[in-house]
């Protein structure tokens, strides 16, 4: 691969359909990406308007109408984030290679990208639902069939709370999901109340992670999940995030992929660069709870848990 055969829109075109291929915490249906705008370098910003409400008022025959001057607020997108990927091709392993060495290395750089650019997603988002919209923590019963006991809850019983708390909110009801962990999704395999997507021949199944719809909310899973973190007990909680692609944005941004000849030695070497950032604008549109546990149901009766 000399510099003068490398294609910089070839190589740039697959990585980026890699890269977003993979993604679920950044994704259009979980984010909203209308901000994203031209990002040229890390440290730019993104400017976020909103307008306030007007006001309604009883019309009086023959009076005067009052008119509202409405009031604009704005929102700072920050792309603050930036990573880069960077390897050498040696002849030799070009030689020895049967296909195209310097293409596997790039899925791999691709896929390492989207994983820490989605993780940090989750981290911004996780910690973005205002305070009555936080669950707190639950004990998850795995496996429908067992029921929960008194500190317990089942995991259909989490997604109706999450979504009581959006209604209460007024959340539209359209374009509702929750991002889970893998375990979440284990402990639903036995409760009749779930929808496999892919058995219902919906086209959503084209959307990444999704793997099931119940209680208003199209089901994804990732191995993603922001952890509550600190020093507390709960810290090692994972968090679950429900919303709509509305309250949180996410931008980025594969700005450069280049090739070139080292100049010491018998290499090709390449690079690229991504920015990104992330803002929860909407905090009333999430919300969350933090998994302390999954463990068989020990109750008699189905007892919803909230804090």
């Amino acid at each position: 691969m000399s510099v003068e055969k490398f294609i910089p829109e070839l190589w740039s075109a697959k990585l980026l359909e890699k890269y977003l291929g993979a993604l679920v915490f950044g994704q259009g249906t979980v984010a909203n990406r209308d901000y994203e705008g031209e990002i040229k370098d890390k440290g730019d910003t993104v400017h976020i308007n909103s307008i306030g409400d007007p006001g309604v008022r009883k019309y009086e025959r023959g009076k005067e109408l009052t008119f509202d001057e409405l009031a604009t607020s704005s929102q700072e997108l920050l792309i603050d984030q930036a990573d880069y990927f960077a390897f050498l091709v040696n002849d030799v392993d070009k030689v020895q290679a049967a296909g195209d060495f310097g293409g596997a290395a790039l899925a791999r750089a691709a896929y390492k990208l989207k994983a820490t650019a989605d993780s940090f997603a989750a981290g911004v988002l996780s910690k973005g639902a205002r305070t009555e919209n936080q669950l707190g923590r639950v004990k998850i019963v795995s496996g429908g069939t067992q029921l929960a006991g008194a500190d317990q809850i089942t995991a259909y019983d989490v997604l109706v709370e999450l979504g009581l708390k959006l209604s209460l909110s007024d959340v539209p009801l359209e374009g509702r999901y929750v991002v889970v962990d893998p375990n979440f999704i284990a402990a639903t395999q036995k409760d009749d109340r779930f929808a496999k997507v892919d058995a219902s021949g919906s086209s959503e199944t084209l959307r990444n992670g999704i793997v099931a719809r119940a209680a208003g909310f199209d089901i994804l899973v990732s191995n993603n999940l922001a952890k509550v973190g600190g020093t507390g007990a709960a810290k090692d909680d994972k968090i679950i995030v429900a919303g709509t692609p509305g309250a949180f944005t996410f931008a980025d941004q594969i700005l450069k992929t280049e090739a070139g000849r080292r100049e010491k030695g018998f290499d090709d070497f390449v690079k690229g660069l991504n920015v990104y950032g992330a803002k929860v604008t909407i905090p009333e549109g999430l919300a969350t709870a933090s998994v302390q546990e999954y463990a068989p149901g020990t109750g008699a009766t189905t007892v919803v848990v909230g804090s």
